[in-house]
């Protein structure tokens, strides 16, 4: 693809590193804001706290910056090395905090896929009081799971990964995977049994 000045607005994210790579710094500058968000919401979902997401982030991305020559589109998409530069950054952080805390963003624009099998147990509008409670239980059930369950399940239902883009960043096979990511839904499932009535509807 021909690009001029800034690029392309469809340019696809290995183009645009290519260009980042020869130090344009308009081509960096546009990778970093397409996907920022993202990373974002995924350094959130792990530590809970705004100051330390945002802090996070802006540590992901310079560890990107410095380790993008050794992304090769080849190997695979651009987002599933991201995540993975990000998981890693975020494993040494829980290690040395020590924090096992793990919160759900409750304004994520529909992303937390597991909400969506959740119909709500009350007629609108008390609907999206039902809603925020059931997000607050999720919270709570998320983190009393193990951290290697917690991030299969973050991975799988909420960054809606495949099992093989799961495998690669956590390096384990498929196998091992499914088992985590259903391990932790049983452990989640059963936290949440323990609310009924009110939890009438829940899927993990």
């Amino acid at each position: 693809m021909k690009t001029t000045g800034s690029g392309s607005l469809t340019e696809s994210d290995p183009e645009i590193i290519e260009r980042a790579r020869l130090g344009d710094p308009l081509a960096w500058e546009k990778l970093v804001v397409r996907h920022t968000k993202r990373i974002y919401n995924l350094c959130y979902r792990f530590v809970g706290r705004v100051d330390q997401a945002e802090d996070l982030t802006q540590e992901v991305f310079i560890k990107v910056f410095r380790n993008l020559g050794n992304y090769k589109p080849e190997s695979g998409n651009f987002v599933t090395w991201l995540i993975s530069v990000s998981r890693n950054l975020l494993i040494d952080h829980y290690r040395q905090s020590k924090d096992e805390r793990v919160t759900v963003s409750t304004e994520e624009d529909g992303e937390f896929s597991l909400l969506e099998t959740m119909p709500a147990s009350v007629p609108s509008p008390e609907a999206e009081v039902d809603k925020s409670e059931k997000v607050a239980l999720l919270r709570k059930g998320l983190s009393r799971l193990s951290p290697e369950l917690r991030e299969a399940v973050i991975l799988r239902d909420i960054e809606e990964l495949s099992y093989q883009e799961i495998g690669n960043i956590l390096r384990i096979p498929d196998g091992t995977v499914k088992s985590r990511i259903n391990r932790g839904r049983v452990e989640l499932a059963k936290y949440l049994q323990k609310f009924r009535p009110f939890t009438h509807g829940f899927s993990a």
